[in-house]
């Protein structure tokens, strides 16, 4: 049995199953948001929506992101606990042209190991060219990997089904795809994409607006704005191009397979839950970055 094991645990969250587990109760206890995040959090309920079907997540270190994973988990598992989650990941690693799904085997992280959905995997599989079987493209990738402990603690009877997908024009097949298998053989799914908005800095070789705060305000309300709008108005064949002109999302790919997918499964409304960066984040604990990155929380009913 293939087992992926965690490459990014005690970096982008923690490696001990205690401390992991404490974490996530602090993220997603909702009365007491992450202190390290100053995320600007909206009011996520005002749209008659009871049962979200899917959302988009961050994939950085959980003292940056965590609290925006962790409003969009709660706000699914308010309504829905599924079979099976989902996953659409960024590449930032792998340099394949194809989506590649992690097909059977284990995910193990501190809390335990999630099974992969290997049924469904091979049903995909035959209903599909556009996914290949390859479990190896996952090794060094952490997007899918950072969320798998929120999957565990959130839906712990869950399983789970990993899919990176590239930015690719048809990415958004990908995730018409998935709903098709999803609906001829009646899963019960939720859907969770993730992409990191504008990577903003030298680190990045991306200053358009200069250094320091003024830039960093311009990745924020306005290049990521950008992104973030062809989101909520559920764009799917539109955000690969985005990305790849205005550099404001880094899983793109992962973002139109979401989108077409949640479509797909009934979705027609979409929901900004909040949006900050992660100079935002530090500035709120005194620190000062000379980079930024914008995060996102979505979800979709």
């Amino acid at each position: 049995m293939m087992v992926r094991e965690p490459v990014v645990a005690g970096r982008f969250y923690e490696s001990h199953a205690d401390t992991c587990r404490a974490h996530l109760d602090q993220l997603l206890c909702p009365a007491i948001p992450d202190p390290s995040s100053q995320a600007p959090f909206l009011t996520p309920l005002d749209s008659g929506v009871t049962r979200w079907i899917g959302g988009l997540v961050p994939h950085a270190g959980w003292s940056y992101s965590g609290a925006i994973t962790a409003k969009v988990f709660r706000a699914i598992a308010a309504g829905h606990v599924p079979h099976t989650v989902v996953l659409f990941g960024g590449v930032h690693r792998c340099a394949g042209r194809q989506a590649a799904m992690f097909v059977g085997g284990e995910w193990e992280t501190p809390l335990g190991r999630a099974k992969v959905d290997d049924r469904l995997a091979e049903r995909l599989l035959g209903h599909t060219n556009l996914i290949v079987d390859d479990a190896y493209a996952h090794e060094d990738e952490h997007s899918i990997e950072v969320q798998i402990p929120f999957v565990q603690h959130v839906f712990p009877d869950a399983k789970i089904l990993p899919i990176m997908v590239p930015p690719i024009p048809n990415a958004h097949e990908v995730g018409e795809a998935v709903a098709r298998t999803v609906e001829a053989y009646q899963y019960d799914v939720v859907v969770i994409g993730t992409t990191d908005l504008t990577h903003y800095g030298p680190a990045y070789g991306f200053t358009p607006h200069g250094r320091g705060a003024v830039g960093h305000r311009w990745a924020r309300e306005i290049n990521d704005r950008r992104f973030i709008d062809l989101v909520i108005e559920m764009r799917s064949t539109d955000v690969v191009a985005e990305a790849a002109l205005s550099h404001n999302a880094c899983s793109a790919g992962a973002v139109a397979a979401t989108l077409r997918a949640v479509m797909a499964l009934g979705a027609t409304t979409a929901r900004l839950l909040a949006h900050t960066s992660s100079s935002e984040v530090a500035a709120g604990r005194g620190e000062d970055h000379d980079n930024s990155v914008g995060y996102a929380g979505v979800v979709f009913g």
